[in-house]
């Protein structure tokens, strides 16, 4: 069955996901800190991308044989949550401010073009992303709430399932409508090799991420050092001078408090990525 035979792509995703966390780089790089705050805005900014290629795909082919038993657009659709919060994020614009990389649109182009040649791989997929997503919801939304300090449901409606009543009843019926699709023998062969293409495409898009975030380390570090240049030479001017001193202040009360926080900060960094990896969806199994 297929949710027995990719057990060991989550593994691996598991070790590429605590090899970033616990690498030391973060704790060892303050300026990283204040961009840990925004990955979940990032991490949704890819979300965006492959759940409206895959949602549209599923939509397309809902009366296909290998899809219809595992199309649940009510209990499990994404996009429009994702829209949610993206605008409680960056506002009514949104869309022409989220950034993503290029992994995720290779993601994305894959997703639709198995939906125009083989839709029977989008169960690979499906299965992949809303299991996994399914399964940690609930666990990340209290976490990115409490990290981000959000009010209410405010930026959190992609953690919420209220078509599911009980995710873990939900998922034993998934697995058992998945198990029901009848395959030939090659269109099986065809479906693993397809859940691992899943894996490892969620792969390329976590490794995306993880160098966006040396970027903006970078160029955060470089952010510093010209502010410091700069109230140096104008050291003598009093505006200025107290300008930088609360910079200054700000800089390290931010850091401060971040530094404090660095054990959860890691966690949320951790469990965000795996989302995005669909690590967390070896509980589903």
């Amino acid at each position: 069955m297929l949710h027995h035979s990719i057990m060991c792509c989550y593994q691996l995703l598991w070790v590429k996901v605590l090899c970033f966390v616990y690498n030391g780089s973060i704790e060892t790089n303050p300026s990283l800190y204040p961009f840990l705050v925004s990955f979940p805005q990032l991490l949704l900014c890819s979300l965006y991308e492959i759940y409206q290629a895959l949602e549209e795909a599923l939509d397309n082919n809902s009366n296909h044989p290998s899809v219809a038993p595992i199309y649940f657009p009510l209990e499990l659709a994404r996009l429009e949550s994702v829209e949610r919060d993206l605008e409680h994020f960056y506002g009514q614009d949104w869309r022409e401010k989220i950034v993503v990389p290029a992994a995720t649109k290779i993601y994305a182009h894959r997703l639709r073009q198995i939906g125009k040649d083989n839709p029977e791989y989008l169960v690979a997929h499906a299965y992949t992303r809303y299991l996994g997503d399914l399964s940690g919801g609930q666990v990340l939304g209290r976490i990115t709430q409490k990290s981000l300090g959000l009010k209410g449901g405010e930026g959190l409606s992609f953690f919420s399932f209220p078509g599911v009543s009980s995710p873990n009843l939900f998922k034993q019926l998934y697995r058992s409508r998945m198990n029901s699709i009848e395959l030939e023998e090659e269109e099986r062969k065809g479906m693993l090799e397809e859940a691992v293409r899943a894996f490892e495409l969620n792969i390329q898009v976590f490794e995306d991420l993880q160098k966006m975030v040396s970027v903006t380390e970078t160029e955060s570090e470089l952010m510093h050092t010209t502010t410091r240049n700069r109230c140096t030479r104008h050291s003598s001017t009093h505006s200025k001078l107290a300008e930088g001193e609360k910079l200054t202040a700000r800089s390290l009360q931010i850091q401060t408090s971040l530094v404090n926080a660095s054990p959860l900060f890691r966690m949320v960094l951790g469990i965000c990525v795996a989302l995005a990896t669909v690590g967390m969806g070896i509980y589903a199994f």
